[in-house]
């Protein structure tokens, strides 16, 4: 084995959903490039977003640290993070640490967290080393906010200036070129980060075209969801509660879809530099590809995130090494893994210790075969985004999932092997048969949640209605 510190490479777009990819069926959309990580390594089935929203998802992922221990359970912005970050303990390591594209979403965003270089893009941001690309290169554009797109909305339309002004397109040539530059004395960490396929729905022309004009997948709508009146959403184009039917559907699939494609496609070059830059250097080398959380598109009539649906919580989750590393390669692990497993994983594979107490697993033995199991149980969450109705806690082993809405203590379960889309709420009705489904989920979730400051659990039951705030009362919240 090459006793050399790896190269890392994450790869991440923003709200991607991880059923979007050829490597699990999808009907329409074909993802080489990507499935290529999965089939060289780990494809693993049961990945999760603790917490599906972009700050305490990214928080989580930087720190290994579960929404409850390091005190953000929603969407809440200006908390700093005050524990190691797996991009410092790299750093204090030696490596070389740098992100481009779209940046960490944590406060303050001056703070690098352990990024030595970043080349910022995150599309709506005025002022970062994107948006002054695009505002030299498209003078008369007037930047992103001169598309007249929403960044949290619905529609989908071409991108209407050169493919290469693109901000996936340029965060990639960013990666690119940082990967090229590397110093062939240290190893280095590097995030491929991209706001697609997050709204705007803006993916180039041909991508979009290729779509539109294809037969799309109809949206999963469960037996126990009622359509929301069309008043509540006709003229809020990033309302969460939608009924997407017909064109406007066609319109929003083929957007998004064609947001991922452009990102297969692309990402090839980045794969095949980073491969023979660590090549060059004599270094093993490292690719993770996943997403903070996905995104509802109008299943259950839903859209955007912050939901406990396998189209909000479960995200792609691929690893892949170099021989050296002595991987087993196209395998799938059906055991639950999230985000915060990224950083002991990471640092177990650079030979460096990590911080005490971390929540994560190192996924090193499954990576090598030699074992297939990581958690038993996953818990994740989301305090009130939309409403207090859509705050949420989860538990799920892989095959089954139970939900629990702390506003008024609905339940729901799903079997996700039987039932992936999540149409047959198990729990309904009172039948002694759903008692004893619910019955032993129930407890688990009771136990989950009683040291809680909320009060969610007395230990002997679940208790709905408690205040639930995006922070926990422990953490500072920063004033600035």
């Amino acid at each position: 084995m090459n006793k050399k510190k790896p190269n890392i490479l994450i790869i991440m777009p923003d709200e991607m959903r991880a059923d979007c990819l050829s490597l699990e069926k999808h009907p329409v959309l074909k993802t080489p490039n990507i499935d290529s990580i999965g089939q060289g390594g780990m494809h693993f089935t049961s990945g999760y977003s603790t917490c599906p929203s972009c700050i305490a998802a990214r928080r989580s992922m930087l720190t290994g640290l579960y929404p409850a221990s390091n005190g953000v359970v929603g969407y809440k912005e200006g908390v700093a993070i005050t524990m190691p970050t797996v991009t410092e303990c790299l750093r204090d390591d030696g490596y070389a640490t740098s992100i481009a594209g779209r940046y960490m979403h944590q406060s303050p965003p001056e703070e690098p967290y352990g990024f030595q270089k970043r080349v910022l893009g995150s599309t709506y941001i005025r002022d970062d080393a994107y948006a002054q690309y695009l505002n030299e290169k498209a003078p008369d554009l007037g930047g992103i906010s001169g598309i007249g797109m929403d960044c949290n909305g619905r529609e989908g339309r071409a991108w209407p200036v050169d493919d290469e002004l693109h901000p996936t397109s340029w965060a990639i040539r960013q990666s690119q070129k940082i990967v090229g530059d590397a110093d062939d004395d240290k190893p280095f960490f590097h995030v491929s980060s991209y706001y697609s396929p997050h709204s705007p729905l803006f993916p180039p022309k041909r991508h979009m075209d290729h779509f539109l004009s294809m037969e799309l997948p109809a949206t999963a709508i469960g037996e126990w969801e009622t359509p929301p009146s069309p008043e509540s959403y006709e003229n809020n184009i990033s309302a969460p509660r939608v009924n997407l039917q017909g064109e406007e559907l066609r319109q929003t699939q083929s957007g998004y879809f064609g947001l991922i494609r452009q990102i297969d496609e692309e990402i090839a070059a980045l794969l095949n530099d980073f491969k023979k830059k660590s090549e060059s250097m004599g270094r093993p080398w490292v690719i993770v590809f996943t997403s903070d959380h996905g995104e509802m598109l109008g299943d259950h009539y839903l859209f955007r995130k912050c939901e406990p649906y396998d189209g909000s919580a479960r995200i792609p989750f691929l690893i892949q090494g170099s021989d050296d590393l002595n991987f087993n390669t196209g395998g799938a692990c059906n055991s639950p893994v999230c985000l915060e497993d990224i950083m002991p994983t990471l640092l177990d594979l650079a030979q460096i210790k990590s911080p005490d107490n971390l929540d994560g697993q190192s996924l090193v033995p499954v990576l090598r075969g030699k074992t297939d199991a990581v958690r038993e149980l996953l818990h994740a969450e989301h305090a009130p985004c939309y409403g207090e109705a859509q705050a949420f806690h989860l538990l799920t082993d892989g095959n089954l999932k139970y939900i629990w809405r702390p506003a008024d203590g609905t339940e729901q379960l799903f079997d996700l092997k039987k039932d992936p889309r999540e149409l047959n709420n198990l729990a309904a009705g009172e039948s002694p048969e759903v008692e004893s489904l619910i019955a032993p989920w129930r407890t688990l979730m009771v136990q989950q949640l009683k040291e809680r400051p909320e009060g969610f659990s007395d230990g002997d039951q679940l208790i709905a209605g408690r205040a639930y705030a995006h922070v926990l009362p422990s953490v500072e919240v920063n004033k600035s």
